[in-house]
């Protein structure tokens, strides 16, 4: 009797954004744990203490999405805003 309360059509948008949610929370959890040169998850890396690591640091820091995105306007519909915006085109 539950499943046919919850598991409802008008439920799938809400299970769908949770998925989401859920998915970016958990990819974050797990590059931070893996390549995140601050975080040590075994005992030697915590004995070593405070590092001087600055070149794994910037390669975490500049990672591939960030790469990609630095020379891109920060617009999600660039020719539409041009559209509206700029009054010589029209």
């Amino acid at each position: 009797m539950a499943t046919s309360r919850w598991i409802r059509p008008e439920v799938y948008p809400l299970f769908a954004a949770m998925s989401v949610a859920v998915g970016i929370c958990g990819f974050q959890l797990i590059r931070n744990l893996t390549t995140n040169p601050e975080v040590r998850v075994n005992k030697e890396g915590r004995a070593a203490g405070v590092l001087e690591n600055y070149e794994e640091g910037k390669k975490y820091a500049e990672h591939s999405l960030r790469k990609f995105v630095r020379n891109k306007s920060p617009e999600i519909m660039p020719s539409l805003n041009r559209f509206f915006s700029d009054p010589q085109r029209n």
